[in-house]
């Protein structure tokens, strides 16, 4: 009895190995191991159409030439979206290098823009944030760096692109923001790319490589739209 349970056992074994070691071999030279597992999850798709989120919020604030600058203004352009301060000693100098990446990667596309709100309108006004764009080497005409009534700025950061911005006397700086990019489309879409589950990211990484990335791909698609 017990020989004839053996021999169940190896061919039970046997036959595992026909059929799925070969498919684990495959798998791993094609890089493939963790496809279903931990590693992997939420992982964006780039192949597919781009999700409308919102519709983007109206503003009219001053950039940094005193120019009065409205969302119009950004009408049949695709732009990116930030909230940031000058004296930022954390989070903004990476996410203002970033967005001089992706602005370079676009330089020879008039119909790109960038938004960049302060949250500190109180010290940067239109003159300290012109020496803030050319510190960090804005080059783009549709890349406003805008400052104007503080109420207005919180209100459009966090109920207009729900992007949270306030002020904290505890922290580094005292203020908090977010760090991610928001991005809109010619028509005033808030449009974004899915996870693998199919779920809205909404916003992309600011001060992330892999969120750089994706925004650029992102923006590339948006361009080519009509």
């Amino acid at each position: 009895m017990k020989n004839k349970s053996y021999i169940w056992i190896s061919f039970i074994v046997l036959v595992f190995g026909i059929i799925f070691i070969p498919k684990i071999v495959n798998r791993i030279k094609d890089d493939n191991v963790v496809d279903a597992d931990r590693h992997k999850i939420g992982k964006e798709k780039s192949d597919e159409k781009l999700l409308t989120v919102g519709k983007a919020a109206s503003f009219q604030f001053i950039n940094q030439n005193n120019d009065t600058i409205t969302n119009k203004d950004y009408e049949g352009k695709v732009y990116v979206v930030e909230f940031f301060f000058t004296t930022c000693p954390t989070i903004c100098p990476i996410m203002n290098r970033n967005m001089i990446n992706i602005q370079n990667h676009f330089e020879n596309k008039p119909d790109f823009a960038i938004a960049s709100f302060t949250i500190n309108p109180e010290n940067d006004t239109p003159e300290v944030l012109k020496e803030y764009a050319q510190k960090y080497g804005v080059t783009n005409p549709n890349w406003h760096m805008l400052t104007g009534d503080r109420d207005k700025i919180y209100k459009l950061a966090n109920e207009g692109f729900n992007l949270y911005a306030g002020i904290n006397p505890e922290v580094e700086g005292g203020f908090e923001h977010s760090g991610m990019f928001a991005l809109i489309d010619k028509k005033g879409n808030i449009r974004c790319r899915k996870d693998s589950f199919g779920n809205p990211i909404v916003y992309y990484e600011g001060i992330e490589d892999h969120g750089v990335e994706m925004i650029k791909e992102d923006i590339a698609k948006l361009l080519k739209e009509k």
